[in-house]
């Protein structure tokens, strides 16, 4: 089995996990994290986290 990848993506809404995305290159992660938000944003209470899983840091929240 392999690894689902060192970045992860989380999106919630309302404190409710919605949405879930791995990826093993940051830059890749970050971009996921833009299109995520402009495509689920509007989404009562939407939150979406980015979290090195390596270090188990968040990396950044959106939004703030």
């Amino acid at each position: 089995m392999t690894s689902p990848g060192r970045y992860h993506l989380l999106l919630s809404s309302d404190g409710r996990p919605m949405m879930h995305g791995w990826w093993g290159s940051e830059a890749t992660a970050r971009r996921k994290l833009i299109r995520w938000i402009g495509e689920r944003g509007s989404l009562p209470g939407a939150r979406i986290t980015l979290t090195d899983e390596g270090t188990g840091t968040v990396l950044t929240t959106w939004p703030e």
